[in-house]
């Protein structure tokens, strides 16, 4: 499929950074038009763009990618080197998500000259702005959409049929001491806690890791991100990482007993029961050390969703039909749950025309490596499958 490696290059060619997508999204309603398949912006610059149905008795079927990359403007040289699409090293290939860009594009235009094709109608959605707050897709008006099975084609690995993923809660856990002092001069006072000792003794309690997984995956797992106690100065430094920290210790306080630190987690699950059951046991421990130091010392512990979970489907259709489409296609699938954050999971939380709920997969249509680096690539061979798997993906399902 020629076609398909030249339409890819060619977006890919074009520079677009989150928020300034304008071109590339000039390009795919250029495209869509030269080939009369109906396309427009929506009020945020998203690019919507369909394929009636041929069968009005037939269900319709939404493909979802994004047109933003990791990246700024400067230009993008791409390299073929054999089996591979690379740059010359200095920026990145943007394949994160134009493979997938470029495989929705062409499906229109292969389904659209299908005259003989009876199906439900073809839904098209290519965000801005995912790579940094996924705007795009909350700005969608979700309720023009009839699509009640969505593909979002933005994963990393050709086969991948990701049916869960986890969302993102920010955890706070905050340990206050009483009565301070001086780490000599008071030290031998029962009566003084230190705030940065107890929130290690804490913190071995809490659970860290993986907290459960199955089959497909690590469903529910929590990191200790950062710790901040004692006696910290202010500090001004445009130093990062670990040469902050160095800093920031280097002018640390030790002569003091600390009444104040803090510890910031991370919990990720696609399962809100399983991650309740973390939060409750975490509140028990945090209950457990405020009576066990009752009169010298409080924890608190503040939880903050920032992205829902987008939770696994009790509905298996589309699942059989991908394992049909794979089969003929030649590719393994790989059914699992990813352990991050994606467009599915806004998805996953929004109704249909018809006010039936979202059912989103995240799809790999391409191996891609390196991704977000100057390094970045993808294999020619893994796009041509990826677009055949997406094909057979959608005439099986109208078949069903």
């Amino acid at each position: 499929m020629t076609d398909l490696i030249d339409l890819f290059c060619t977006l890919a060619r074009i520079p677009s950074p989150s928020l300034q997508e304008e071109a590339v999204a000039d390009q795919i309603i250029s495209f869509f038009k030269e080939n009369k398949i109906e396309t427009k912006k929506d009020a945020f610059g998203n690019v919507l763009a369909a394929v009636p149905a041929t069968d009005p008795l037939k269900k319709p079927l939404m493909l979802s990618a994004h047109m933003d990359v990791v990246g700024d403007f400067s230009p993008v040289t791409i390299v073929k080197d054999e089996n591979i699409l690379k740059t010359d090293g200095t920026r990145t290939l943007g394949a994160d998500d134009k493979a997938g860009v470029a495989a929705a594009m062409m499906l229109a235009k292969t389904i659209n000259e299908d005259k003989e094709l009876k199906h439900g109608g073809l839904e098209i959605v290519f965000t801005r702005d995912e790579e940094q707050n996924m705007s795009g897709a909350h700005a969608l008006d979700f309720k023009a959409f009839q699509s009640e099975y969505i593909l979002v084609l933005d994963g990393d690995r050709l086969g991948d049929f990701q049916i869960a993923g986890a969302g993102y809660t920010k955890m706070l856990l905050s340990v206050k001491a009483f009565k301070g002092g001086h780490s000599g001069i008071d030290i031998d006072d029962p009566e003084r806690v230190n705030a940065v000792k107890l929130t290690a003794d804490i913190m071995a309690q809490i659970p860290q890791g993986v907290y459960h997984k199955d089959e497909t995956g690590v469903i529910t797992s929590i990191n200790a991100g950062a710790v901040i106690g004692g006696g910290i100065k202010n500090l001004q430094t445009d130093k990062q990482g670990v040469d902050f920290s160095l800093a920031l210790i280097g002018q640390a306080m030790t002569n003091i007993i600390n009444t104040d630190a803090f510890a910031l987690y991370s919990i990720r699950s696609s399962d809100k029961a399983d991650e309740a059951r973390l939060v409750e046991e975490i509140k028990r421990i945090v209950e457990n050390f405020n009576e066990r130091y009752q009169g010298k010392a409080t924890f608190s512990v503040v939880f903050e969703e920032h992205v829902p979970p987008f939770e696994k489907s009790s509905d298996t259709t589309l699942i059989e039909i991908a394992r049909k489409a794979a089969e003929k296609t030649g590719v393994k699938l790989n059914v699992s749950s990813f352990h991050a954050g994606a467009e599915t999971h806004i998805y996953a939380q929004k109704q249909n025309a018809c006010g039936k709920t979202f059912k989103p997969y995240l799809v790999g249509a391409a191996n891609i490596h390196n991704m977000h680096s100057a390094a970045e690539y993808v294999e020619i061979k893994s796009m041509k499958q990826g677009f055949d798997l997406i094909e057979n993906i959608f005439r099986f399902f109208n078949k069903a």
